[in-house]
């Protein structure tokens, strides 16, 4: 049982059943108040001077015991002191344990309060009061108490737990990204505070988050001014003049505008929900484009899927990329094949050193780079697999890294065709 509320309604319904046991059981064991007894037992002897005495006929008996009846809403069981009937105004009654001494209450699962009236001559009159509800009993009137509680502490129960059921979709919201949720406050108990402190926390995560997108968005478009002066100053440096430190600027400064791209792209993938523009893309084409720059062998069928062209572009020469500056000089193996008819799996190898096992997941991570790779100076920075996995995710899909068995790596992507949300 995995629902909240069907947990806390089955317990309450348990307590309640408990309840009903032990007040069942009490009314069973528990002695019946002594000062009662005299009381009782007075009534008892009136009874006796009553009632015909033993030594007379039995009809006079029944026919005293019937006018007591007509007087009083109960049946009258009158019996020797040996349990033989004598006398009855309605049904039967069972006669007092042989060891009762005093008159008193008779425990009874039956319907309705029942007395024995010990008279003084040693007969016995059992009392039953009648009720509204006939001879359906205590028992049935606890149960319809039960189950009208039950009922009642239904909604109650739910309306608690739906609350939090909503707690937790705001949960899951937020947890996929959506930094715009908020839990409605209902009521003013410890749900009620969860939900404030919920929406406390969404609002703290939320302007941090902005505030972080807003400065790395600032930062990368304020350093395209000062590399667009770099750039303006290659371009004046006389043509002859130290041909060395003119390739070196220029090398910087390409990989510096290709970071900047990068950031630009991460930032504006983080606040995408959706692919903003789509189109049909041939996938098999466009890796045999992007192949030719590095060499790569390509294979594959012609696929086709709706996406952003730019994207897929930036993700197919990431892995191609990744895959030449590490592969040491091997060969690399880029395919595309049909999946399931709604999308495609893209599979970039090579035969380089591989990675290991627990890398292969954080190489995904922003900057994240394997340990001696930052001293290499190849160029990377650690964004551009964190990307591959971004498109892809933006596009239905996902990335991983495999190991190859006669050694290598190979990056499997999986991407679905998409709607784009503009038309």
């Amino acid at each position: 049982m995995r629902r909240l509320y069907l947990q806390i309604y089955v317990a309450f319904l348990g307590i309640l059943l408990l309840f009903g046991v032990l007040v069942s059981i009490a009314w069973l064991l528990i002695p019946t108040n002594p000062q009662h007894h005299p009381t009782l037992d007075g009534i008892g002897a009136v009874l006796g001077e009553l009632l015909p005495g033993p030594d007379q006929p039995v009809d006079e008996l029944q026919a005293a015991l019937a006018r007591l009846g007509n007087f009083f809403p109960a049946h009258l069981t009158v019996r020797r002191a040996d349990g033989a009937l004598l006398a009855v105004v309605g049904p039967p009654l069972p006669a007092p344990p042989s060891d009762q001494t005093q008159s008193g209450w008779l425990r009874s699962w039956s319907a309705g309060p029942t007395i024995a009236l010990l008279l003084p001559d040693g007969r016995s009159v059992v009392v039953r009061w009648l009720h509204h509800h006939g001879t359906f009993g205590w028992l049935g009137a606890l149960g319809l108490l039960a189950t009208a509680i039950a009922l009642g502490a239904y909604p109650i129960v739910r309306r608690i737990t739906r609350r939090l059921e909503r707690l937790q979709a705001r949960v899951d919201a937020l947890g996929a990204g959506d930094l715009a949720t908020r839990v409605e406050v209902e009521g003013n108990d410890e749900v009620a505070n969860l939900a404030r402190s919920f929406n406390r926390a969404v609002d703290r995560i939320e302007r941090l988050v902005n505030a972080q997108r807003t400065i790395l968005a600032g930062a990368s478009h304020e350093l395209r001014s000062p590399l667009a002066r770099m750039r303006m100053a290659v371009e004046l440096l006389q043509g002859k003049d130290r041909p060395e430190l003119r390739a070196r600027l220029s090398q910087d400064i390409a990989e510096l505008d290709e970071l900047i791209g990068e950031l630009l792209l991460a930032s504006r993938l983080d606040t995408l929900d959706h692919v903003e523009r789509t189109e049909d893309v041939d996938l098999l084409a466009l890796l045999a484009e992007e192949g030719a720059r590095t060499e790569a062998e390509v294979s594959g069928e012609p696929v086709s899927i709706q996406g952003d062209p730019r994207m897929l572009r930036r993700l197919i020469r990431n892995l191609l990329e990744n895959a030449r500056r590490y592969a040491g000089g091997s060969p690399i193996e880029a395919s595309v094949v049909p999946l399931n008819h709604t999308g495609a799996r893209l599979r970039i190898a090579d035969r380089g050193p591989g990675v290991p096992e627990p890398e292969r997941e954080r190489i995904f991570e922003p900057f994240y780079r394997p340990a001696g790779m930052r001293e290499r100076g190849d160029g990377g920075v650690g964004l551009g697999l964190a990307l591959v996995r971004q498109i892809a995710r933006h596009h239905g899909g996902n990335a991983r890294c495999l190991p190859r068995k006669s050694g290598g790596t190979c990056f499997e992507v999986e991407l679905r065709t998409v709607q784009s949300v503009s038309s």
